[in-house]
């Protein structure tokens, strides 16, 4: 059977991707988790006396800060959303077969990108 008739992957290697995914999910949680910590501690500069001019400009720092870390934990819970619907696609047999054209993506790709729904070729054709 050559690569081109091939249509979808075989259990093991859908375990495979799986053991992949789950590894990456965990790491995922974790840093969020992370994110989250970060983001409820209390802004504590342990100094009772700070110029004004001084106290304004790390008020503005930590704003900028905060916001950066909202959007890193935002762009987490997502990947941690596509990470758990490619699970699911795993359980229910479409894993690894591409949205756009139906074909198989490689491999090589979902090694690199584990909750792909695209070929490279569809995601390219896209832009």
């Amino acid at each position: 059977m050559s690569k081109e008739e091939k249509t979808a992957y075989s259990q093991e290697e859908l375990k495979e991707f799986e053991v992949i995914i789950l590894k990456k999910l965990e790491s995922a949680k974790e840093e969020l988790l992370s994110l989250k910590e970060s983001l409820s501690k209390k802004n504590d500069s342990g100094t009772d006396f700070t110029a004004a001019n001084s106290k304004l400009l790390e008020d503005g720092a930590d704003t900028l800060e905060r916001e950066s870390q909202n959007q890193l934990a935002a762009r987490q819970q997502k990947f941690i959303y596509n990470l758990e619907n490619a699970l699911i696609r795993i359980k229910n047999g479409t894993y690894g077969v591409c949205v756009d054209s139906g074909k198989l993506i490689s491999k090589e790709r979902l090694m690199a990108v584990p909750h792909t729904m695209h070929s490279i070729e569809a995601k390219l054709a896209k832009k």
